[in-house]
């Protein structure tokens, strides 16, 4: 559920699993198309247009959005918010598993649905934030992540296998830096 607590914050206005894989979806379609159809919505799940339309109704009635049978379909700005921050759960948690733990990008898609529903808001900027932090920092970056998934795809590989090359490579960088060089060189 988004957050700490559940979706929608109020009582009767909480949110399913389920509920949630919709509101991501409408608002993927909508980015891309000026309209969103059941059909659309239907394609995107894989469910029936019945099965659709069972759902907006019950969205509608918790104010996610705005739905009149046979006619187009709109998030209300909570709808939109609540699809936005899960489709940027699954963004992070899809680019997380292929590109740092190198998951098998179909299998990544699925792992990175089921966890966004249960991921609290901390624990995900937390992710983020480390996400960020091994992609930029200079004691990471590309080199580590390369590290990383050389000792992931080997069993038996460590870090002390490679500890003098490191201690001699930051020696380096510390030398480039003090002669006032910021680390130009080590982007290549």
């Amino acid at each position: 559920m988004i957050g700490d607590e559940k979706s929608g914050g109020e009582e009767g206005r909480s949110l399913t699993p389920a509920m949630e894989d919709y509101l991501e979806a409408i608002y993927c379609i909508g980015q891309g198309k000026k309209v969103v159809r059941v059909k659309n919505i239907a394609s995107r799940i894989g469910v029936t247009m019945p099965t659709v339309t069972s759902m907006l109704k019950s969205l509608n009635q918790k104010g996610f959005v705005d739905y009149e049978k046979r006619e187009y379909l709109e998030l209300t700005p909570e709808g939109e918010r609540v699809g936005r921050e899960i489709n940027r759960r699954h963004q992070v948690l899809l680019s997380f598993l292929i590109e740092i733990l190198g998951v098998d990008p179909e299998v990544a898609d699925g792992e990175a649905c089921r966890i966004e529903h249960g991921i609290g808001a901390r624990t995900m900027d937390r992710l983020v934030r480390f996400i960020n932090f091994i992609e930029t920092c200079p004691r990471t970056g590309p080199d580590w992540i390369k590290a990383f998934a050389e000792c992931r795809d080997s069993p038996g590989y460590g870090c002390s296998v490679h500890l003098k090359d490191c201690i001699e490579e930051m020696e380096r960088k510390r030398k480039r830096l003090d002669a006032g060089k910021d680390g130009e060189d080590d982007a290549q």
